[in-house]
């Protein structure tokens, strides 16, 4: 017999909003000051009365047309009752039978070199509200838990997954896709550890038999994983532990109920928390409080008009249009819409993308990781490079060359910063014909433009190998790496030189008779 895994994502995503879904209160994460951010409503105090936040919903809608969902013009809100410490009102404002959107997926790359996708279907994306949050005693020493309700009534986004994932890999590629997306329209900042991006996993296996049955094993939801490694780690423990558990038990899909699991990172093991409820055991009704919201055309076609080209058309876009790899589109697109933006400058100013993209991919991410910068604070502006890589196109200079220029145009940042970090930014971040006059400079202080009077490459040529006779005939008697000794010596009264120039030119004059 063999073991399949099945699993099946969901995804809670705050919304960007400045108030709470349904009250004015602030939705800013603010764990040092507990309880600030309440009102009657989050507070859940009779008498109270929610009133929706647009701009909620208007995420929501934006982010469920980029799923590609369909989007329901008719949508209510639902009571979802279950008692918790951190949910004062006893009961969560959500949606059931008619949430906003249903069905969209999710495409990953399964394979990038091949450029092998799989798309991860959709079961819906509603709205609803987050609950406060229970702090514990961690040292085991009986303290109290504290309850903090700053976070009640957040505006959350479920995003819930078909089981489609196969492996927990998968997994945590379907969330970092996800999380690139949100980010790229700008409905959530997806800040796990402030918890703005949350996940559930539900996994179960089926067990391929050597009679041809397939045989499901009880689902287990393991809850609140805020990490991507978390969630990998999780459902790999899962996982053993199930196949284990059906080793032992043979117990099948329906003989004994859904259970959660929490996850204990220290350990890496999920543990027992409880029998899962199903939907009749939280009662759910129409919130009697809430109008129900129709969507309609001029408002659909007013959030659709937002939305920026997605990552997974412009990853196709990069690669038939720029010629790019999948990996390079990929770890472009990866780092996010500004980095995308000031690649396409590059390209556009030099003429060419995968040019522009070597540099980007090696050159720009080697100093912002290295300085801890975000691309938009980067010292050299896109105008600046794309002119150093539209020379290099041109043979004005070498690749070589441009990276000496690149490393001191850095270095004049660095000392200027030192000295004057307003200055500094205003000078450098703004381009201008004056950046381009320093380019030229560096160039030619350094002697970095490309020599191309073949007549006084020839004449240094003919020099160096009248002066090193034995390096010459050891290349005449077929030691080709003797030719290395005597380039070096040309490039260096050569600088600017092309190297693969003066190679041939040296080659063709040692192959003479």
């Amino acid at each position: 017999m063999h073991y399949e895994t099945i699993i099946g994502l969901e995804v809670h995503v705050q919304l960007q909003t400045q108030t709470k879904i349904f009250c004015g209160c602030s939705s800013a994460f603010n764990p040092d000051n507990p309880n600030v951010q309440t009102c009657p409503v989050c507070l859940g105090l009779p008498g109270s009365l929610p009133v929706m936040n647009r701009t909620a919903f208007r995420l929501s809608l934006k982010t469920a047309l980029a799923l590609g969902c369909d989007i329901a013009r008719f949508t209510k809100w639902d009571r979802k009752q279950y008692y918790y410490p951190d949910l004062p009102k006893g009961y969560q404002i959500s949606q059931y039978d008619l949430p906003f959107s249903s069905n969209g997926f999710v495409e990953i790359d399964t394979d990038i070199e091949k450029g092998e996708t799989k798309k991860i279907r959709l079961i819906r994306a509603h709205l609803e509200e987050d609950a406060g949050k229970n702090l514990h005693d961690e040292t085991g020493r009986g303290h109290d838990s504290h309850v903090d309700l700053n976070r009640a009534g957040t505006p959350l986004l479920e995003i819930v997954s078909q089981p489609d994932l196969r492996s927990a890999a998968e997994a945590k590629t379907y969330l970092e896709e996800l999380k690139l997306l949100l980010t790229y329209i700008g409905v959530s900042d997806c800040n796990m550890q402030e918890g703005s991006l949350r996940c559930d996993a539900n996994v179960n296996l089926w067990v391929h038999t050597d009679d041809g049955q397939k045989i499901a094993t009880p689902i287990v939801e393991v809850k609140n994983l805020n990490s991507f490694r978390g969630v990998e780690q999780a459902i790999e423990f899962e996982v053993a532990r199930q196949i284990e558990d059906w080793e032992r038990t043979h117990a099948k899909l329906g003989d004994v109920a859904k259970q959660t699991r929490g996850w204990d990172a220290n350990r890496g093991v999920t543990f027992a928390q409880r029998g899962k409820e199903e939907a009749s055991d939280y009662r759910y009704f129409p919130d009697p409080d809430l109008t129900p919201v129709t969507v309609s055309d001029e408002f659909f076609a007013e959030v659709k008009a937002e939305l920026c080209e997605l990552p997974a058309s412009r990853r196709r876009r990069y690669r038939a249009d720029l010629g790019l790899s999948h990996y390079d589109a990929d770890v472009i697109v990866s780092q996010g819409d500004h980095f995308t933006a000031y690649f396409e400058q590059v390209a556009k100013l030099c003429g060419d993308g995968k040019q522009a993209a070597n540099w980007l991919t090696q050159d720009v991410l080697r100093e912002m990781n290295a300085r801890n910068l975000h691309i938009d604070n980067f010292p050299l502006p896109p105008g600046l490079l794309g002119d150093i890589l539209k020379r290099v196109i041109t043979n004005q200079i070498t690749v070589k060359g441009a990276r000496e220029v690149f490393a001191t145009h850095l270095a004049r940042f660095d000392v200027e910063f030192e000295r004057d970090p307003d200055t500094a930014r205003r000078t450098f971040y703004a381009f201008s014909v004056d950046s381009i006059a320093v380019t030229e400079s560096i160039i030619a202080d350094r002697g970095l433009a490309i020599v191309n009077d073949t007549g006084a490459i020839t004449a240094i040529i003919a020099g160096v190998i009248a002066r090193n006779p034995k390096p010459v005939a050891d290349f005449k008697s077929g030691k080709q790496a003797a030719a290395g000794s005597l380039i070096g010596q040309i490039m260096k009264e050569l600088k600017g030189a092309d190297a693969k120039v003066v190679r041939q030119m040296l080659v063709d004059e040692l192959s003479k008779p």
